[in-house]
Parts: C-alpha cells; sequence; structure tokens
C-alpha cells in the first residue's frame, strides 16, 4: 500500500496556510457567482498565454493534436486557452457549491439529461461503480449525489495541508459525500462494494507502466486495473457520467451555475460475460465512456495532463505491435478496422519518439 506523502512545508505553517486559504475563498464567494466567474475565466485566458505556463499550454496542444487530428492548429489553440478558462472557472465553481447547492436548491444549478439508466442501476440492490473524469466539474457531481440520497463514497487523494483537508472531508460529508483515502482504498473500497454502497472514481489519469494499455482517442494509454478487477470480483453495475457545464444557448436565463448532469454509459456483468477478456472488456470500455463524455466538451477538459505518458513495452524496446494486443482490440465491438489502424500507426510513431529520444515515457 502506498504510503502518505509528507507535506512540503512545517508542520507550524499547515493551520496559518488553511486560514489564509479558507478566509480567499470566503472573501470571493461573497460575491455573486456573476461577477466572479467571468473574472476567472477572464484569468485562465491570460494565464495561458503567459510564459510561466509555457510547458502545460504545449502539453495542452500535442494532446489536441493528438485526440483531434483533423482540428487546424488556431482551432487546437483555442480550444488550450479555453481548457484554462475552464480550470480557474472551475476552482470557483467547487468552491461555491457547499454555499449554493442543497436539497431544495440544486435544481437551479443543474438539470439532469439521460439518467434514467444510471438511477435505476442505483437503486437496484447490485453494487455500482461511477466513474468520471477531469472533464466538466468532477466535484459537483459527487456533490449532486450524494444531495439525490445516494450514500456515494469518493476515491480521492488527501490534501497536504491537514486543516484544509479536514475542512474539505467536512464540507463534503455534511452532506452525504463521503471521501475515502486512497492510501487506505485497498481495504475500504471491497468491504464498501460488499455493502451496497456506491463507490466513485475519477479515472482518467495515467495508469502507470503496470496498467492496461486501451485505446483512448485511438492511441494507446495505460488505465487503472482496480477498477475492473473491482468490478469483476463483485458482479458490479458501472455507470459512467460527467457534469458538462452547458452553453450559453443552452441555459435559463435565471439559471444559476449552469451545468447538466449527464450519462454516458451503464453496462455490467451481462456485457462482458462470455467475453474472452472481460478484464480488457470492460476497462477498455469505460475508457471509451470518457472519451465520449470529452468529445462533448472538449473545451472543459484537461488537456494538461499527462494521461499518454506511459508507454506499452513493446514501444519501449522498440518491438512490432504486438499480435496478442491487436486481437485484444479487434475484439472491442465498437472499434472498426480504421480505428484499429489509427492505433496501431500511432503506437509506431510514439516507439519513434522515444527512440529518438532515449526516454521510456512521453513528456
Amino acid at each position: 500500500m502506498p504510503k502518505p506523502p509528507k507535506a512540503k512545508y512545517a508542520d507550524w505553517l499547515h493551520q496559518p496556510i488553511s486560514i489564509g486559504v479558507r478566509s480567499a475563498m470566503a472573501a470571493v464567494t461573497s460575491l455573486p457567482p456573476s461577477v466572479t466567474l467571468p473574472l476567472a475565466q477572464r484569468a485562465g485566458r491570460i494565464y495561458a498565454n503567459t510564459k510561466f505556463n509555457r510547458r502545460h499550454m504545449k502539453r495542452a496542444v500535442s494532446n489536441l493534436s493528438a485526440a483531434f487530428p483533423a482540428w487546424s492548429a488556431d482551432r487546437v489553440r483555442a480550444c488550450a486557452v479555453a481548457t484554462h478558462e475552464h480550470l480557474l472557472r472551475l476552482g470557483l465553481e467547487i468552491a461555491y457549491a457547499p454555499r449554493l447547492l442543497s436539497e431544495d436548491s440544486w435544481l437551479r444549478h443543474l438539470t439532469l439529461s439521460g439518467v434514467d439508466e444510471g438511477v435505476r442501476a442505483l437503486l437496484s440492490a447490485r453494487p455500482c461503480i461511477l466513474i468520471t473524469g477531469h472533464c466538466g466539474n468532477w466535484e459537483l457531481l459527487g456533490y449532486t449525489m450524494a444531495l439525490l440520497g445516494f450514500p456515494a463514497h469518493a476515491l480521492y487523494r488527501p490534501l497536504d495541508n491537514r486543516p484544509l483537508d479536514h475542512w474539505l472531508r467536512d464540507t463534503r460529508e455534511r452532506r452525504g459525500l463521503v471521501l475515502v483515502d486512497k492510501f487506505g482504498a485497498l481495504k475500504q473500497l471491497p468491504e464498501l462494494l460488499a455493502a451496497g454502497a456506491p463507490i466513485c472514481f475519477v479515472a482518467d489519469q495515467n495508469g502507470g507502466d503496470r496498467g492496461l494499455m486501451v485505446p483512448f482517442f485511438n492511441r494507446l494509454t495505460s488505465t487503472y486495473k482496480s477498477i475492473g478487477l473491482l468490478a469483476l470480483q463483485f458482479s458490479a453495475t458501472i455507470i459512467c457520467g460527467f457534469s458538462r457545464r452547458k452553453a450559453a444557448h443552452e441555459r435559463r436565463p435565471d439559471e444559476g451555475l449552469g451545468f447538466s448532469m449527464e450519462v454516458a454509459d451503464v453496462f455490467g456483468p451481462a456485457d462482458w460475460a462470455g467475453h474472452a477478456d472481460p478484464l480488457y472488456y470492460l476497462t477498455a470500455r469505460y475508457r471509451r465512456a470518457l472519451e465520449m463524455m470529452i468529445r462533448k466538451a472538449p473545451e472543459q477538459y484537461l488537456w494538461m495532463h499527462r494521461f499518454w505518458r506511459s508507454r506499452p513495452i513493446h514501444e519501449r524496446l522498440g518491438k512490432p505491435f504486438p499480435a496478442a494486443l491487436r486481437e485484444r482490440i479487434e475484439t472491442l465491438p465498437w472499434m472498426t478496422g480504421a480505428d484499429v489502424e489509427q492505433v496501431v500507426d500511432h503506437s509506431a510513431r510514439d516507439a519513434a519518439e522515444l527512440a529518438a529520444t532515449g526516454r521510456s515515457r512521453l513528456s
């Protein structure tokens, strides 16, 4: 089990920093969102184009170019800037959530779209695993789940600042969202699923060298095995969804934060039963659902993340694309022949880049 990281500053600084952060948040959120959110968006646009952000901006442009090869350079850069606008606006929306959202008020800020199948799964007696990514407002998604009466448990990395971490836990758990420390999750998550409690993952991060290599925008990406193993162990239903910030034309004049809670895919044991490799199938399927969410709102995704960083061993060793891996990908029912060829071609390009730079990972 991984150990919690040590704080980056002295213990005596924890409380003053916590007080300073909470005071700043209180001051900002005392103003109406209609004032502060446009300012945050403008600040994000400025920050995206500063010299201090060149590395993240370069990565966002590179990732977007790989995901949307048909886009022009101008469109790619515009989306990369919009991603930074989204990030700063997102921080304020998360800060506003505890004050604005309650059992009586959440409908003024968020609508539900196509969630029937997911709600039926949650109301059933079966264990459920909820999956989202860093697209839209993932914090709002878990918060709203708790407000709707589902006793959700969300995996999270504790903050280094202990007083701030205690405050975060308290504000979320007051509404019914229980945060599960990732450093103790190995024991706790199976117990929760066995008891019938839904658990939530933000599952689009890089899964490391030991992750399963599945297609993501027709490029191999390392994805966690643990979620799939839990689903197989408990025959869980997997619900993939996100909270998307609505476009201006979708919003009502009196709408508050203006998010749409949407379900991209719901599947379970009946879908992977009889599959030659159930773990690979369900892992690739939830990755596909994450891609579907991102395609609906690419400007609301954190493209500066290094989700393509870890590479499969055949690329690191400069070997041909493995026949067994190709066969695995071909068995995925949503992959066309052209899609498979794109995966193979992209793998060859990534292998060439690794060979040229002498690295074992992409930047």
